[in-house]
């Protein structure tokens, strides 16, 4: 009897324990689940797709970030209220705006990127395979406060070989550049 209730408090806890750690994704999963987002919105508006995942796998870490994980925030978007969220069983109160879905994250970036005054010149100066231009347009309007941002997302963008997604109608035809880490 003993071992029996043993046994089940030990699966239990096993269960809990597997439970909270989600498996994290992979730069290359990240990549796969969202191309085809990415791509749509540049068609939409102009935004370059490899400035739309290059810039949410800076921001979300792959989509492994808190804010990502609990609020489908993929790009450190802030809002006007407070969300709300719970980790390790407390309440986390956060500044960063709270989405129905991944999906909703990155249309709302997209609109902020082509409304807002301050990055809405850039969809007029630049072209969808411009990367380079557009990072240093969103870097120099204020988007980030790092002074290395903008190299951070250059550097994810040409590891993974992003912008060879700028010149799609659609997703099939993307190569990514070999990558030693699963980073």
């Amino acid at each position: 009897m003993k071992k029996t209730v043993l046994l089940t408090i030990l699966v239990s806890v096993a269960l809990c324990v597997s439970a909270q750690n989600k498996p994290k994704n992979t730069s290359q999963s990240y990549i796969e689940k969202f191309k085809d987002n990415a791509i749509e919105i540049m068609h939409q508006s102009g935004i370059p797709a490899s400035i739309i995942l290059g810039i949410a796998m800076h921001e979300s870490g792959s989509g492994n970030s808190a804010i990502a994980q609990n609020l489908n925030n993929q790009f450190g978007m802030k809002g006007g209220g407070t969300s709300v969220y719970y980790k390790n069983k407390k309440k986390v109160r956060s500044a960063y705006k709270a989405y129905d879905s991944i999906l909703d994250s990155f249309q709302d970036f997209a609109r902020v990127i082509t409304e807002k005054k301050k990055f809405a010149h850039l969809a007029d100066q630049l072209t969808s395979t411009d990367y380079v231009g557009w990072v240093k347009g969103i870097e120099r309007a204020g988007y980030a406060s790092s002074k290395k941002w903008g190299r951070d997302v250059l550097a994810i963008i040409n590891k993974y070989n992003l912008n060879s997604l700028d010149a799609k109608t659609d997703s099939t035809e993307f190569t990514q550049a070999p990558v030693k880490d699963q980073q």
